[in-house]
């Protein structure tokens, strides 16, 4: 993340992002009684990041101070909270709202082909929409952990699909029990094979759970890039309320610790 005295311009944002190479890189100021923030990959804009915004309460809970604080995105607002405890610092954001419609059956078709999978891997109990907190995320949740573990996918083909749809990842799942799942998320539109966190895809999830009236724990884990060698996990909570927010937490570390 990078805190500017003033924000720079698109196009030197989009550099920095690709020079840095990570799979987002939040840029923010001071802006109201809050900050402006942008999130930049390597190769384009996004909307909303989840883990580039807990990392980013981690700093401000360190260099500013823990508590409360209010990010202004591009369109919108949202809360995030710094709390620290047992000398562990603990950020939890509260999404934009959510919302998921529906995929169109040819494109599901593409996507599960392009990944070498077939209809059957997919778990029956979830069916496969495109999902929105913030950001769009297809969501596919596999039968199999097996199947998720060995993830492979045509990338150029891929990204081609999901621009068709502005999506931001796909959210690959396998059901651990009522409140764990694993995931991995793809994210070619961004330049990058895959994304090792992804808050905003967790938080979308979530919503996507809460509307097709899943009968499991409103609290949830998420396991995610044990695959890519970076594990992650995050911790999700949603009310019943159709479209409410989600709050996603989770804890960071510096790269080179």
């Amino acid at each position: 993340m990078v805190i500017c005295d003033v924000m720079p311009t698109s196009k030197e944002m989009l550099q920095i992002a690709s020079d840095v190479g990570y799979s987002e890189t939040a840029f923010l100021h001071k802006y109201r009684k809050g900050w402006r923030i942008r999130y930049f990959s390597p190769e384009m804009e996004i909307p909303f990041c989840g883990h580039a915004t807990i990392a980013t309460g981690y700093v401000l809970g360190e260099q500013f101070e823990q508590g409360d604080h209010k990010l202004y995105l591009n369109t919108g607002s949202i809360d995030i909270s710094i709390e620290e405890s047992n000398h562990k610092i603990t950020v939890s954001l509260n999404s934009p709202p959510t919302y998921s419609e529906q995929a169109p059956q040819d494109f599901i078709e593409k996507t599960v082909e392009a990944f070498n999978f077939s209809l059957s891997d997919i778990n029956p109990n979830f069916p496969v929409k495109i999902a929105l907190a913030g950001a769009k995320h297809l969501i596919i949740v596999l039968s199999e952990h097996e199947k998720l573990s060995s993830m492979d996918y045509d990338f150029e083909r891929v990204k081609t699909l999901m621009k068709q749809h502005d999506l931001i990842t796909i959210n690959l799942l396998w059901q651990k029990s009522s409140n764990q799942f694993h995931s991995r998320n793809p994210f070619p539109p961004g330049g990058v094979y895959e994304d090792p966190a992804t808050g905003a895809a967790a938080a979308a999830f979530a919503g996507y759970l809460r509307d097709v009236a899943w009968s499991g724990s409103n609290a949830l884990e998420i396991f995610q890039g044990e695959d890519m060698g970076s594990p992650s996990k995050l911790f999700v909570e949603f009310q019943n309320e159709v479209g409410s927010s989600v709050k996603v937490s989770g804890e960071a570390r510096y790269l080179n610790e």
